[in-house]
């Protein structure tokens, strides 16, 4: 790049009228030339399974295009789209308050195999339909990268693989490791390993954490 980006996020998809055209307007008197677009919009990406309409983002393209304001386009993965909780209701993240319910976005479990499918469909078929464009610089992974709290199964399976493999199947070193025999927090087999939700140990906890 040999200029400096000076920009915002654009989410033409979410006004109530169509002022595309005017937001460019103001954009290019305020100097902007670069926007973010399309992050969170799974739903409006994917309406239904298998069916997808990017026509919203190729509009905003065009006109951005048209102005001379490059684009980064955020994928819309970190919001899942309803059809996908209706059919696998696993793939919101069970958390400390138990399983999640449909309605804000970061609300999904990383892990789950069936999200991550779903996710690496919509953002290859995003980016068939944008990468080509003169306008666009680069694609946004995630807007805020986490985990979201989620504790499930999967989750804690892998969790306890990891142990495992930190402290090579040595129970007693992981034990000593964490302050295990306080309170009767010992674990004296992998197989009674206890969902991690529930620790009062802060090494434990921490180490789930990282």
């Amino acid at each position: 790049m040999e200029r400096l980006l000076y920009g915002a996020a654009y989410y033409e998809e979410y006004l109530p009228v169509d002022r595309l055209e005017k937001d460019v307007e103001m954009m290019k008197a305020a100097g902007i030339n670069v926007v973010r677009i399309a992050e969170s919009t799974w739903s409006t990406c994917e309406p239904q399974d298998g069916v997808f309409d990017f026509s919203h983002v190729e509009r905003v393209l065009d006109a951005m295009e048209q102005a001379g304001i490059s684009v980064i386009i955020g994928t819309p993965t970190y919001a899942v789209p309803t059809w996908m909780v209706k059919a696998y209701p696993e793939v919101l993240a069970t958390t400390k308050q138990g399983q999640g319910i449909y309605g804000a976005r970061q609300i999904m479990d990383i892990t789950n195999p069936v999200y991550l499918f779903y996710a690496e469909r919509v953002i290859r078929k995003l980016m068939e339909h944008t990468a080509h464009r003169s306008c666009v610089i680069s694609f946004q992974l995630d807007n805020e990268t986490k985990y979201y709290g989620t504790a499930g199964k999967n989750v804690q399976q892998g969790f306890v693989k990891y142990l495992r493999e930190k402290f090579q199947d040595d129970l007693d070193a992981m034990n000593h490791e964490f302050g295990l025999d306080y309170w009767s927090n010992r674990i004296n087999a992998w197989e009674d390993f206890p969902d991690v939700r529930g620790t009062i140990n802060g090494s434990l906890g921490a180490e789930f954490e990282k």
